[in-house]
């Protein structure tokens, strides 16, 4: 079982990843990076950062574009997510991200809410997205 130094660890290396990836964005019209970065159910570690477009409903946040990777490698499950931002206000994952995590994660994950100079918040998803719509309301 992964003790407090491990866990730490490993908000470190999710941090630096998320920073790294928030360095990427394309963002020249809000000129707001965020990154993002999953803990996958195999360990591995998968980054995104927000993608702008013109046509402004097809850009995409950076939590999309880490879940994007981890189902591309192979990944089922989200255990653990950091976003980075700046800005005078912490920075949490949209509604439509909050959704799309639910679909990979369990109410209980931690979702670190950081600014370039590390964690300011952590916060479960059930808190997050209180109440959500899931595979289990599709059962019939």
């Amino acid at each position: 079982m992964d003790g407090p130094k491990d866990q730490s660890d490993t908000l470190d290396r999710m941090l630096a990843a998320a920073a790294a990836a928030r360095a990427n964005a394309h963002a020249p019209y809000s000129n707001f990076k965020v990154g993002a970065c999953l803990r996958g159910d195999s360990g591995r570690l998968f980054a995104g950062c927000n993608v702008e477009n013109a046509a402004y409903p097809m850009g995409q946040c950076a939590e999309a574009t880490a879940l994007g990777a981890l189902v591309a490698a192979g990944d089922k499950r989200v255990l653990e997510c950091a976003v980075v931002a700046e800005g005078g206000r912490l920075t949490t994952p949209c509604g439509g991200c909050r959704q799309r995590l639910s679909e990979f994660a369990g109410p209980e994950i931690k979702v670190h809410i950081c600014d370039p100079e590390g964690p300011r918040w952590s916060v479960t998803l059930g808190e997050l997205l209180p109440h959500s719509f899931g595979r289990e309301h599709l059962e019939r």
